[in-house]
């Protein structure tokens, strides 16, 4: 592989399936040498290719975050880009699941996201490079059952924001890319894990929010074949790394920019109605009593 790249050094996390390795695919497409994050062996083999090199990285661990600062620094190239796309997610309502559940979401999806960019955001300042934070549309919108995913990424979107104004001054650019419904292993795993989680709900927790927490998978499921291809979000976060004057914010997909746009002027109380009324055909169907 070569060590030198047309367009320098790019850093994606999360890198080993969907957004993450399309993003470090295109990336490498467009002339960037990547250094693509990934948990596991099997997962560096499947995202290894010509531009793209594979690092074992969990966000939440500090040794892989001091040894990624270290590669950037051995690299060849100046670091022009930092992709923060890690995440994990469990649907829950808000009593139902438990602090060290909540606290896991957060290390990771916030927390994890704050400890990259502190060890590699020497390296962008000295290249004028950029930060590209991987939010969501439940970073502007908090549907039921989302509120800890919600809450990672709502604190994502606010530390985005104090972090642009601090370093835009310094030549720095920080971008926010918000995604709906794409197509991807993630909704699959979610869908799997908010059951699991389910099954561990008191059964008062269970008839309070049974029938919610099906509606909220039945509703993810039935919008995921309406998807936008991981490549697309891939495209737009190349877009964000190579623009010559970025947004601040990108959507990717329909849904996205319509559910944003409707967070913007429809006042709450409008808005939880129309949530709800979206929600309400994907709720269990009551037992029809026998005659």
């Amino acid at each position: 592989m070569s060590s030198e790249s047309s367009e320098g050094c790019a850093v994606v996390t999360g890198a080993s399936t969907g957004i993450g390795a399309a993003t470090a695919r295109e990336l490498a497409r467009r002339g960037f040498r990547v250094l693509a994050g990934v948990r596991r062996e099997r997962d560096a083999d499947a995202v290894r290719a010509d531009g793209i090199e594979p690092l074992i990285l969990d966000i939440a661990e500090p040794d892989h975050i001091a040894a990624l600062a270290a590669r950037v620094e051995q690299q060849a190239g100046p670091l022009r880009a930092l992709v923060n796309n890690a995440a994990i997610q469990i649907n829950a309502p808000v009593e139902a699941l438990p602090l060290s559940e909540w606290r896991r979401q957060f290390e990771v999806n916030l927390f994890g996201h704050v400890a990259v960019t502190q060890a590699l955001l020497p390296a962008l300042l000295r290249h004028s490079g950029r930060v590209i934070n991987i939010s969501s549309v439940g970073g502007r919108v908090a549907l039921p059952a989302y509120g800890p995913y919600a809450g990672t990424k709502f604190a994502l979107e606010a530390v985005s924001d104090s972090l642009r104004r601090e370093v835009a001054p310094l030549g720095v650019r920080v971008v926010v890319v918000e995604p709906g419904a794409v197509r991807t292993q993630m909704p699959d795993r979610v869908i799997a894990a908010t059951n699991q989680q389910a099954s561990a709900m008191s059964p008062e927790q269970r008839e309070r929010y049974g029938g919610l927490l099906e509606a909220v998978n039945t509703h993810a499921a039935a919008h995921l074949p309406n998807g936008r291809p991981a490549e697309d979000a891939a495209r737009v976060i190349a877009k964000a790394a190579t623009a010559r004057k970025p947004r601040t914010r990108y959507t990717v997909g329909r849904d996205a920019a319509l559910i944003t746009r409707l967070s913007r002027i429809v006042p709450d109380r409008m808005l939880d109605r129309i949530l709800a009324a979206n929600l309400r055909p994907h709720y269990p169907k009551p037992a029809t009593a026998l005659r």
